[in-house]
């Protein structure tokens, strides 16, 4: 039967072996198995699924043109701010006013995106965030820890990011 294959981060294998399954990704959706002297066709249904950042990587951890020809792309953005407080919620059983309060500070962050941060604050660190609440860490404390500490050692950055979960919390 068929099956999905998932390669998360696939910019972090060595460009060498990423061409290794060129072949099970174009017409002959075969994948050659050199060491073994084997030729595994792949099932009709078979998927072969890769993710990767492309803004996260310099240019030396970037897919090959080649690599990248054999996929479909999708764009996927943080969700809205209501469905990720739910998913928030859900996930950590966390009250959703608390939720709400996180995806407040995780949007100040992501307004800082190109003005002296290189990403925002991710669904994860919202998460994360929220477990340490549950745990009854102070969310304020949570917040630093979990969201601004991880993700900027700039004094200034850590100051506004700080400011904003000191008024969302305060």
């Amino acid at each position: 039967i068929g099956a999905i294959c998932y390669l998360d981060e696939i910019v972090e294998a060595r460009q060498d072996t990423t061409v290794v399954i060129h072949p099970l990704t174009d017409h002959r959706r075969q994948l050659p198995l050199e060491k073994k002297g084997e030729l595994i066709q792949a099932h009709p249904d078979f998927q072969l699924v890769i993710s990767y950042n492309p803004g996260y990587q310099s240019l030396m951890k970037d897919l090959k043109q080649s690599t990248k020809q054999r996929f479909v792309g999708f764009d996927f953005d943080y969700p809205p701010a209501e469905l990720e407080a739910s998913i928030i919620a859900t996930e950590t059983g966390i009250a959703l006013a608390d939720a709400v309060r996180l995806v407040k500070v995780g949007g100040t962050a992501r307004a800082l995106k190109g003005h002296g941060l290189d990403e925002g604050i991710s669904t994860r660190l919202l998460v994360y965030a929220a477990m340490l609440m549950r745990a009854d860490v102070e969310p304020v404390d949570a917040c630093r820890m979990a969201l601004v500490r991880p993700i900027t050692d700039d004094a200034d950055i850590r100051a506004t990011l700080d400011h904003a979960i000191d008024a969302v919390f305060g």
